[in-house]
């Protein structure tokens, strides 16, 4: 078994517990042993920037919290009672009952227990997410994968302009919302219809119409995409996967692609396109002075998901004229997955030295750029890469500090920052990334 220290993600019940408390109004009933639910909120309520709790989430959720009798004789009448005394006192539109390690193990028949509530006007499902289903991230994937094949009913007739948007993970992308709420945006200034279903502006009704949808929109190329397949089989609707657009580059490129599938009119796009690029560079113009006179440009390691470390190392390269020498990816893969991460990099690589890491090992990512970049101790006949520039999470406070880079925290866990609608995406999140690096590099003065 490998060891993995500081691992940046949770058992697959962490992920589930997190997508469902997104979902407005959306409750998790957790079946699992008591303090499963509680340790798994608090890391992802401190980790994503002080997330919260949200509606019935955190320590509210409901929990069967099975003792050692309901392990060795079965908790299934536990499960039936929680059940009961939720729907008494909690108002929400759809409960999902969420199963632990325990509570498969033991083999509850948790489907047998829901056939007691088949008419309560709340609707109830179950999901299977005991740890070893997976990571966090498989979590998210098994939500909504039962969302979208159960909940979900098949709609013949499609809306001419409504698509949906996912792949950005709860919590373990910590700006998910300001990210989604930039593409929405930017996706409406189309003439489309956009279901996110976790930002603020959406409703249970999001999710009853996704099946009316003419494309689903995945944000990833490694999450998501399970979840896509099965919505494609069951409802008919084909995805396209794209990286998170991040900049003008990148986010041009999304547009086009889109519209393209679509068959928007391509004079539409490519106005929006230029009144985007407008209002950025306007932006960045102003800072133009102060960037190149005092020599901001960093050299930069980037360590992160593999949602945003090539998102990210992409517009640094791209847009802001960085020059990234490392990108980190945390997650536990499977080889198809890093391979088409593989691809993806080598789009941004252009021949120039950098180089993409797997490590789920916190303390192996300073190992790894000590072989790479040999450190002289003596600071006396260093050829430094400097000045660095650290963008990864707060585990990386101590990795900042032995090589004197600047840090700043864009992805999980984040313990320094909180973050409301804060987003890297699109050209005005990438506005919010470059106003963070340069309040990081000037906070020092």
């Amino acid at each position: 078994m490998t060891y993995i220290e500081k691992p940046r993600f949770s058992c697959a019940l962490g992920g589930a517990l997190s997508t469902i408390s997104a979902l407005p109004r959306v409750v998790p009933i957790v079946h699992a042993t008591a303090g499963c639910g509680s340790n798994l909120f608090g890391a992802y309520m401190g980790g994503s920037g002080f997330w919260g709790s949200g509606y019935c989430g955190g320590s509210s959720v409901p929990t069967s919290g099975l003792t050692e009798n309901d392990i060795v004789f079965g908790g299934s009448l536990r499960l039936n009672e929680q059940i009961n005394s939720t729907l008494e006192i909690i108002d929400a539109d759809l409960f999902l009952v969420t199963s632990g390690c325990m509570t498969e193990i033991i083999g509850d028949d948790i489907e047998a227990v829901l056939r007691n509530f088949k008419n309560s006007e709340v609707p109830i499902l179950s999901v299977e997410t005991g740890g070893f289903k997976g990571t966090s991230y498989n979590g998210y994937e098994l939500v909504l994968e039962k969302l979208f094949i159960n909940y979900l009913k098949e709609k013949k007739s499609k809306r001419k302009n409504l698509v949906n948007i996912f792949g950005l993970v709860p919590a373990s992308d910590p700006f998910f919302r300001g990210d989604l709420s930039e593409i929405k945006r930017l996706l409406e200034k189309l003439g489309l219809e956009v279901n996110t279903f976790f930002t603020n502006d959406q409703s249970i009704d999001n999710l009853k119409n996704a099946s009316e949808a003419l494309l689903n929109i995945v944000l990833s190329k490694t999450y998501g995409i399970g979840a896509a397949k099965s919505f494609e089989k069951k409802h008919n609707i084909p995805y396209y996967a794209s990286e998170l657009p991040i900049g003008p580059t990148a986010t041009a490129e999304f547009l086009l692609s889109i519209s393209k599938l679509l068959e928007i009119d391509n004079k539409k796009v490519e106005k929006l396109i230029s009144e985007e690029n407008a209002n950025y560079y306007k932006y960045i113009e102003r800072i133009s002075d102060i960037y190149t006179d005092s020599d901001f440009q960093h050299y930069a390691i980037v360590v992160g998901n593999a949602n945003n470390t090539l998102s990210i190392t992409r517009f640094l390269y791209e847009d802001l004229g960085w020059i990234p020498k490392i990108a980190v990816v945390t997650d536990q893969l499977e080889d198809n997955q890093k391979s088409i991460l593989d691809d993806s990099f080598k789009n941004i690589n252009l021949d120039r030295d950098m180089k993409l890491l797997y490590e789920t090992d916190t303390s192996k990512i300073y190992e790894n750029f000590t072989n790479i970049f040999e450190v002289d101790k003596s600071k006396k006949y260093q050829d430094s890469i400097s000045p660095l520039f650290i963008l990864g999470s707060s585990f990386e406070k101590d990795f900042a500090n032995k090589i004197g880079a600047k840090i700043l925290s864009v992805s999980y866990p984040i313990l320094n920052r909180a973050i409301l609608d804060r987003g890297y995406a699109g050209y005005n999140g990438a506005l919010h990334l470059v106003e963070d690096l340069l309040d990081v590099i000037l906070s020092g003065r």
